[in-house]
């Protein structure tokens, strides 16, 4: 089983992302652009996993909780690694100190359960797409510099998910397997 750990989009930001992907695409169809419906905010990309080992891992994320639920603003688009060569189109998240905090951790409590940690700094964003060759179209380029500081939305989250991905030739479906709420019941931001 291929899993990994988010948050949900809240359906008014995946409309305005799904409206910014289709503008993107008209421009220049040769990245491999993400379906909106398939947009998450990763918190832990677990990877392949025995399914025998799935509940521990769910166990281990039931125990995750935060002072309070995760606010968003998703605003911004840019490259990973750059705009000289790109290999990623990223809409930014404007996250509170919460978003960070709950990303590590989920990493925590998987290394008990002997998922590896991520060493990596934990870096909120949202693929858009994915180039297949590391060149920007000058169109492309100018049509990301227009909305460069657009904003796309806000997120308020009291649960994550527990998600399976099964590549296809169609691309990747998702199956949420299990949702943890991580907030006090009382809880806002």
């Amino acid at each position: 089983m291929r899993l990994f750990v988010a948050l949900a989009i809240p359906a008014e930001v995946r409309e305005n992302l799904a409206l910014l992907t289709r503008d993107l695409k008209s421009v220049d169809s040769h990245p491999k652009w993400i379906n909106p419906d398939n947009l998450h905010v990763t918190l832990k990309f677990v990877g392949e996993v025995a399914p025998e080992k799935l509940m521990a891992i769910g166990d281990a994320l039931a125990d995750v909780r935060t002072q309070r639920q995760v606010i968003a603003e998703f605003r911004g688009i840019g490259f990973f690694p750059d705009e000289r060569r790109p290999s990623v189109v990223w809409v930014g998240i404007q996250p509170s100190d919460i978003l960070s905090i709950l990303a590590a951790e989920v990493n925590r409590v998987l290394a008990i359960v002997a998922v590896p940690r991520e060493e990596k700094t934990f870096v909120p964003h949202l693929t858009i797409a994915r180039f297949r060759e590391t060149r920007l179209s000058a169109c492309l380029r100018d049509e990301i510099e227009k909305r460069k500081t657009r904003a796309f939305g806000t997120l308020a989250a009291n649960e994550f998910h527990l998600i399976e991905s099964k590549l296809k030739s169609s691309g990747a479906e998702y199956t949420t397997l299990r949702s943890f709420r991580f907030t006090p019941e009382d809880s806002k931001g």
